[in-house]
């Protein structure tokens, strides 16, 4: 009788739709969730590149004058406003290249560590004359669906948030 009973259970056919639902909406709505991050990501990046291109305008043009300190951050950040709290993650690393040789450090970008309490001080040396400076910029984002594919792979600081690293390339003009 219970032998009877459990093979008309397992005979029955309702319900095999939510099998293949339970096995099928998790990978749709994960790949959803990946492409939402990178879709989000590749638009803070952009905007990074685009602020950083708006900026070096203006240092290639003599317009900011000297460099005080955080200064290059400030107005990276002011022409970047998709970055959240950027003031806090961005950080600024700017330095001669040497002519003699043409090389770029190897090193990656600095980043902000934002597991540390320090507070950010960018590295930036103006140069002299005539001298073809780099302008390398980090900031740190925190990924909106960190448990997706994108998010567990750009982890980089100890908070979650990922990097986003932008360089250019300019020369200081003769004075």
């Amino acid at each position: 009788m219970i032998r009877r009973a459990l093979s008309r259970l397992f005979r029955r056919e309702d319900g095999t739709a939510t099998v293949e639902f339970v096995l099928v909406v998790p990978v749709v709505i994960s790949i959803f969730m990946a492409s939402v991050e990178a879709g989000f990501y590749m638009a803070k990046h952009v905007m990074l590149e685009r602020g950083l291109d708006l900026v070096m305008r203006d240092i290639r043009l003599g317009n900011l004058g000297t460099f005080e300190n955080n200064k290059l951050r400030k107005l990276i950040c002011e022409a970047t406003p998709i970055l959240v709290d950027c003031e806090n993650t961005l950080m600024v690393e700017m330095r001669p290249i040497s002519t003699s040789t043409f090389a770029i450090s190897a090193d990656p970008a600095t980043c902000v560590d934002r597991g540390e309490s320090t507070e950010v001080d960018d590295h930036v040396e103006p140069g002299g004359s005539n001298e073809i400076m780099i302008i390398r910029v980090c900031a740190i984002q925190d990924p909106i669906f960190p448990s997706t594919g994108i998010g567990l792979h750009l982890r980089a600081d100890a908070r979650g948030g990922y990097q986003m690293v932008t360089a250019s390339v300019f020369v200081n003009e003769p004075r």
